[in-house]
């Protein structure tokens, strides 16, 4: 099994760099998170938005597994079965693990309420259930995949939740909250429908992998955004590091053979948090607006600032990178001086990743040489300009592992695979 997974705050391009290597694959397995994860992919004149089924699905030979540590909105899903369809994705392709959790109608309610009661320390969440819905997990008030093959259990375990939730919200929320029979009877609706694609995620996954099949296990979000090991409590609610593809598909970790990291060649966020690297001038609008760097779920501008080789080395040890596919590098064509961070300070003393929220820090940059041409006809590392390839080359050595691809377009084969040096690179490397 290899990981796929992005290692700044997300947004990294994930779903592109998985609908590129799910050829290869006979399984793309979804690890965590639930549909506040946006994949864009674009090919040809096909352009379509996934939010919970893994990104292998413009590729038409592979399975796209739903894994037991994601949480999952059944209209939501149902929705994008739909929408696959009418793309011409069979059905059969689309499976989910009984181990996966339900996001329910009174979780987005107790979103909503939770981050309108932090005010101005709100956390950005996208208000789609997923925390709430975490919680019910580690509280042992959630509602499986499994649990919906018996209405029984579905009604026991709803009401039980439905009172708790409904008792906290505010009067407001409350009363504009479904009535408990009609969320009952939309999950059995919906489960009904579902039933076809449920399976016993653990007994599927290592079956495949005994027959020696290929699994790519994709990520969520991004590694800053973990919870345990990212910028808490500005991140989400499951672990999207290396680790969490092992606890969320139910497989030990000698299983994995390689993890490749995912990074734009410059930083984005989404709602709040700290983003050491930020620029919020015109520098920042410029990232934004070049690189279209609005929310796929949310629509909401993301924060720009330059590549943060701080963050990007304490990822790498987070999930043990083999390799990195820097995306977005057209983006920095026209920007007269991109930098780079490469330390963090505190006074005269260097401080690791954990100080980014100190309000003392200041970042250590290092001006690289802009380039003017545009990127998106590049197939080959040598058809780059030259100081794009130097840039490439120091974020790798920033990073202290291989860059292995580079996108320079949003569409499938606006991407660079072969980066051997050669000639000029050979001799300057």
């Amino acid at each position: 099994m290899d990981v796929v997974l992005g290692i700044q705050w997300g947004d990294e391009g994930k779903g592109r760099v998985v609908d590129l290597y799910a050829e290869s694959y006979d399984v793309v397995a979804r690890f965590g998170g639930g549909d506040n994860a946006g994949h864009t992919l674009r090919v040809a004149d096909r352009t379509v938005a996934l939010r919970i089924v893994p990104s292998g699905a413009l590729q038409p030979n592979c399975t796209l597994f739903i894994g037991g540590g994601t949480v999952v909105s059944l209209e939501g899903l149902l929705g994008e079965l739909a929408a696959l369809r009418e793309l011409g994705v069979a059905d059969e392709r689309v499976l989910v693990s009984d181990r996966a959790h339900v996001v329910l109608p009174y979780h987005v309610a107790v979103d909503g309420a939770a981050e309108r009661a932090r005010g101005s320390r709100a956390i950005g969440t996208t208000g789609r259930g997923i925390g709430p819905a975490y919680t019910d997990k580690t509280a042992r008030l959630g509602l499986t995949v499994g649990d919906l093959r018996d209405p029984a259990v579905v009604r026991e375990r709803i009401r039980s939740a439905y009172a708790i939730h409904a008792a906290r919200l505010p009067a407001d929320l409350r009363d504009a909250l479904a009535p408990e029979a009609e969320i009952v009877a939309r999950v059995l609706d919906a489960a009904e429908r579902l039933q076809p694609h449920v399976v016993d995620g653990v007994e599927y996954l290592h079956g495949v992998l005994e027959r020696g099949g290929r699994v790519l296990a994709e990520g969520a979000q991004g590694t800053l955004l973990d919870l345990g090991y990212g910028t808490y409590p500005y991140v989400t609610s499951s672990h999207t590091v290396a680790g969490g593809a092992c606890t969320g598909l139910g497989i030990g970790p000698s299983a994995v053979r390689r993890v490749i990291g995912i990074a734009k060649a410059y930083c984005t966020r989404v709602g709040a948090g700290p983003f050491p690297s930020e620029l919020p001038d015109e520098r920042g609008a410029l990232l934004r607006n070049r690189g279209g760097e609005f929310g796929t779920v949310t629509g909401r501008p993301r924060r720009c600032g330059w590549f943060d080789g701080v963050a990007a080395r304490y990822a790498r040890r987070l999930n043990g990178l083999d390799a990195i596919v820097l995306t977005k590098l057209d983006v920095l064509s026209g920007i007269p001086s991109p930098e780079i961070v490469t330390a963090y300070r505190i006074g005269a003393h260097d401080v690791p990743f954990s100080a980014c929220a100190d309000e003392r820090l200041e970042v250590v940059t290092e001006r690289c040489e802009g380039w003017a041409e545009e990127l998106c006809a590049a197939r080959a590392f040598t058809d780059l300009p030259p100081a794009a390839r130097r840039y490439v080359r120091r974020l790798s050595e920033i990073l202290g592992v291989p860059v292995e691809a580079v996108s320079v377009g949003p569409e499938r084969t606006q991407v660079i695979r072969d980066l051997r040096p050669s000639g000029e690179d050979a001799s300057t490397r």
